[in-house]
């Protein structure tokens, strides 16, 4: 059976983002509901798979990846507002038989994503 994964690296610093609250959304009757919201371990990574079993299915998908509250606790000085504060991905799942690992690389300017495995 499949499940959905994330972690996230902050770029700028070459470390593990932890400590940064995930929120998960599925897109129902054309409304974003949340199903689940988490927070980065050490690792960067959440402790247990976002989705596994019956809860993983297929459709729509969002990430919201709160950057902005992260950075601030690192003490950098940033401009307000900031260019990154709440990062959102967006993303479907075709086959839920399939690991989809949905990993952020951010920085306080820039942030890419790829669907791991």
């Amino acid at each position: 059976m499949g499940k959905l994964t994330t972690h996230i690296l902050d770029t700028s610093a070459g470390l593990p983002g932890k400590g940064i609250r995930i929120e998960l959304y599925r897109l129902i009757d054309d409304s974003w509901e949340l199903i689940k919201t988490t927070t980065s371990n050490d690792d960067g990574r959440c402790s247990s798979p976002l989705l596994e079993g019956d809860a993983f299915q297929a459709g729509q998908y969002e990430l919201v990846f709160y950057a902005g509250d992260y950075f601030d606790g690192q003490g950098l000085d940033l401009p307000e507002p900031k260019f990154l504060d709440e990062v959102v991905l967006r993303f479907g799942i075709a086959d839920p038989d399939q690991h989809y690992h949905v990993p952020l690389l951010v920085s306080p300017y820039s942030y890419s994503t790829y669907r791991g495995s």
